[in-house]
């Protein structure tokens, strides 16, 4: 009954109607016990199917913070547990295990230290649960690994931004949306529904917030914006609570690794390699290493950017670094001292930081007692080093498995046996095979399987790997003809692939896009000429021959995907423009330009191999093709479109490439990828070229049905009669009142 009382009882919970809402998301039931979240979430997507917006809101909403009160629950509990006389470990457990322990007295004693001390802890937070979460505590608000995954990727405002927008409540429609598409990025559909929200009267720029940034990253922000703008001062204080705010949150997910431990599949337990085995000394080994694994990884988790795939690269010392930089800016050289001893300490043998000590201690004078490194990281790298200890002896003893996240870790502390073994992987490229290395320019040649067509540049010139211009492609009549195909269909409406009017890249521009199978089927209904659909087919097949010849002659490509699209820009609103019509990124990888890497898996095309433009045209200012290093930043070569030029090149993260601002005209191009992978090639290729078969054979048989002289002499019907009676503009009547 409760189960079925719970979505009416928090739709009471609702503020009434054109009530103020607040700018997060506030508490809806204050002081009572938080609700399985599993379960809201569960019924907030129930109610979301059917329709019943105000309910799934609110459900939504309780189950993101019933997992909330749960994390904080679990931190607090676990800090107060820590802190209780006779709950600590033994001390044995702190550092690395040793094989010769002692005689069997001892180890009997330490072996009873170990378990009541656990005892004790559980009991500890099994009654501080049960004070902040209620009766059941923690078990009964146990989070499954599918629902953490779906609340690490924040799908609930996916669905919290379209019930709100239903509710008319678009501020907080537009903060969900938001929300969600900043851990999200390459959502295709959410940013198409950002795009409208911008455009929406009632929504404000302010109501573009993320409402689950966590507070060391918005704090880290505001110190680097400072800092760029020579306001060391103001910086300082913010770059503390920065980096106090990542400890924070490093201590909030080791938290989190303390939860119930949920049954493991077998390949979970091959790549974890710390699998039970049976006994009960291997089943609590298994958790432990488990336990520190992940510890471990939250170095990781709070130094990655929400919507980021992979960490920013040493963190801590980065911000160390900082710290010790603004101070000696700003005067202050004995915390200037500390900080960059605190440097040291990740990396004892770095020039810069010794340098820098020895610059402030000799502003500074006579050496004063009791400066040091900060406490907060000796405390930090002491319990990491411990860690990662028993961490190596586990994976050199038991066979387990741990990557190590930190490259400041001490050789030392590894030991001999793995240091190859770890000093081999490290070196292993992050994709899955190795992108394809730069041929000798001997190997390159001017292809000429068409008529007409040069080489222009080549991967040399170009500054890259696998990278081709090449002209004459297209004849200036052909390009007339397919700029003629896609102002049709962008006149009749047809927006494939994309349905909002404005670009999903920029607001500042419009997108048309026209797939081959949707000019095939406007030219069977007469909305568009036949000649540019069948145009359409024919270049893109060209462009694939040219492309394999060049690029692929051993091995064959199938087009992928084929697209003609057109970018115009806005006019009016291209003043102090500084966004990119297309930013900067790779085909078939996402590209991370913190760390230079890219990386091959979902959501990228990762079957992609091989891409193309083939413009239409240069009567518009900006639009030029630019191909950036990987940091997505230095530009190392730039190509201006022009009718019958095409640009080809490896889809991987070699040649990471954008488009500068469209600020005036319409740019047309025609869109190209192609695979080695024939599971992957464009279906809808296949089906515009039979569909225009089609029509070509019924034309063929109408006209020699009117050839053929009539046996009945009597007239036709009129609607057969008719059939090819066409208006002044050169179209059925049927075609244009449906126009």
């Amino acid at each position: 009954m409760l189960r079925l009382l719970r979505p009416l009882l928090l739709l009471l919970l609702l503020p009434p109607p054109g009530s103020p809402e607040p700018l997060g998301l506030a508490q809806l039931s204050p002081g009572s016990p938080p609700q399985a979240p599993d379960l809201l979430y569960a019924d907030g997507l129930r109610a979301y199917a059917a329709g019943a917006w105000g309910p799934a809101v609110a459900l939504l909403r309780e189950a993101l913070r019933s997992r909330a009160a749960l994390g904080r629950a679990r931190l607090d509990c676990g800090a107060s547990c820590a802190a209780e006389p006779g709950a600590a470990l033994p001390a044995v457990l702190l550092g690395a295990p040793e094989p010769d322990s002692g005689p069997e007295a001892t180890q009997g004693s330490w072996e009873q230290q170990l378990l009541r001390a656990a005892l004790r802890r559980a009991d500890c937070l099994t009654q501080c649960a049960a004070r902040r979460l209620g009766p059941g505590g923690a078990a009964r608000l146990r989070v499954v690994r599918a629902l953490r995954d779906a609340f690490r990727r924040r799908e609930p405002y996916n669905y919290l931004q379209r019930a709100y927008y239903q509710l008319k409540k678009l501020d907080l429609a537009a903060a969900a949306a938001h929300t969600f598409f900043v851990a999200n990025p390459m959502h295709l559909q959410m940013r198409e529904d950002m795009a409208k929200y911008r455009r929406m009267s009632g929504v404000q720029p302010q109501s573009f917030r993320d409402l689950e940034t966590p507070p060391h990253w918005a704090v880290y922000d505001t110190s680097l914006e400072l800092l760029g703008r020579q306001e060391a001062g103001l910086a300082l204080p913010r770059l503390e609570e920065a980096l106090q705010g990542s400890l924070a949150q490093m201590e909030s997910c080791r938290a989190d690794c303390e939860g119930p431990e949920e049954q493991q599949g077998a390949e979970e337990e091959e790549e974890d390699g710390a699998g039970s085995q049976g006994g009960l000394y291997e089943a609590i080994a298994g958790h432990w290493v488990r336990v520190l694994q992940c510890r471990q990884r939250c170095v990781e988790e709070m130094a990655t950017r929400p919507g980021r795939s992979f960490p920013v690269p040493d963190f801590l010392p980065s911000q160390l670094r900082r710290l010790h930089e603004a101070y000696a800016q700003v005067g202050n050289l004995s915390q200037a001292i500390e900080n960059v001893l605190s440097v040291l300490l990740f990396y004892p043998e770095d020039e810069a930081a010794k340098g820098a000590l020895n610059q402030y201690q000799a502003q500074l004078g006579e050496p004063r007692p009791g400066l040091g490194p900060r406490e907060d990281i000796q405390r930090f790298i002491l319990r990491s080093l411990g860690e990662k200890r028993q961490l190596y002896y586990a994976m050199e003893h038991l066979g387990t498995n741990f990557k190590d996240p930190d490259p400041w870790t001490p050789a030392a502390l590894i030991p001999e046996a793995l240091r190859e073994k770890l000093r081999e992987d490290q070196e292993k490229r992050p994709w899955d095979h190795e992108p394809p290395k730069p041929k000798p320019l001997t190997y390159w040649k001017d292809v000429l399987l068409l008529e007409g067509v040069t080489l222009t540049q080549d991967s040399r010139q170009l500054n890259g790997s696998e990278r081709a211009v090449l002209d004459g492609l297209l004849t200036p009549a052909e390009c007339g003809v397919l700029l003629q195909l896609a102002k049709d269909a962008a006149g009749a409406g047809a927006r494939s692939g994309y349905r909002g009017r404005r670009s999903p890249h920029t607001p500042h521009e419009r997108f048309e896009g026209l797939t081959v199978l949707k000019a095939a089927q406007m030219a069977r209904s007469g909305t568009v000429g036949s000649q540019g659909a069948k145009l359409l087919l024919e270049v893109s097949e060209r462009v694939r021959t040219l492309t394999q010849a060049y690029f692929s002659p051993e091995r064959p490509l199938h087009l992928s995907f084929t697209h003609l699209v057109c970018r115009s820009a806005i006019e009016g609103e291209q003043e102090q423009r500084m966004d990119l019509s297309h930013p900067v990124h790779a085909d078939n990888c996402v590209l991370d330009p913190d760390t230079g890497e890219c990386w091959r898996e979902p959501p990228a095309y990762t079957y992609r191999d091989y891409s193309g433009l083939l413009y239409l045209n240069d009567d518009f200012q900006g639009g030029d093709l630019f191909f950036t290093e990987p940091n997505a930043l230095t530009v190392t070569a730039r190509v201006r479109p022009r009718c019958g030029r095409l640009v080809a090149f490896s889809s991987g993260g070699e040649n990471p490439h954008g488009v500068w601002a469209v600020t005036r005209g319409r740019r047309c191009a025609l869109a190209l990828w192609h695979t080695w992978a024939p599971e992957h090639r464009e279906q809808e290729w296949l089906e515009a070229k039979e569909l225009l078969q089609e029509s070509e054979e019924e034309e063929e048989e109408e006209e020699e049905e009117e050839e053929m002289p009539s046996k009945d002499p009597s007239p036709e019907p009129p609607g057969r009669r008719h059939q090819g009676v066409r208006d002044k503009a050169g179209k059925p009547p049927r075609v244009r009142e449906e126009l």
